[in-house]
C-alpha cells in the first residue's frame, strides 16, 4: 500500500523552480507553479540526465538541458523529441511546511 512520506520542507521548492529529492534508491524531483506542486522523476527518459538540475519551467512543463526533450510535470507525458517514453509521475502534497510524496 503507498504511503506519504516526508522528503523536505517547502522553502525547498521555491516558486518557479524544481528540487530533486531522494527516496530509497530514486531521485524525485518537485517543482511548483503558480503554487501547485508537480512530483516526477527527475531524470529524463531519454538519456537519462538530471531534469531538476538545469531544467528550464515554463507552464506545467520541464525541458531537459542534456537534448531538449520536453515533460509536462502533471502527467509525465513527453512532449516533444529526443523523449518518447514519459516520466513516473507521484502525488505530491504539503503538509504544514513539509513536502511529501506518495510512494
Amino acid at each position: 500500500m503507498a504511503e506519504f512520506v516526508t522528503v523536505g520542507r517547502s522553502d525547498e521548492v521555491p516558486e518557479g523552480e524544481a528540487t530533486a529529492f531522494a527516496i530509497d534508491d530514486r531521485e524525485i524531483a518537485v517543482a511548483r507553479v503558480d503554487g501547485a506542486l508537480y512530483a516526477f522523476d527527475d531524470i529524463c527518459s531519454h538519456r537519462r540526465c538530471n531534469l531538476a538540475m538545469g531544467g528550464e519551467i515554463e507552464g506545467t512543463s520541464i525541458t531537459c538541458e542534456c537534448h531538449g526533450s520536453l515533460f509536462d510535470m502533471a502527467t509525465g507525458a513527453p512532449l516533444n523529441p529526443p523523449a518518447t517514453q514519459p516520466i513516473a509521475v507521484f502525488h505530491v502534497r504539503e503538509a504544514g511546511d513539509e513536502i511529501q510524496i506518495e510512494v
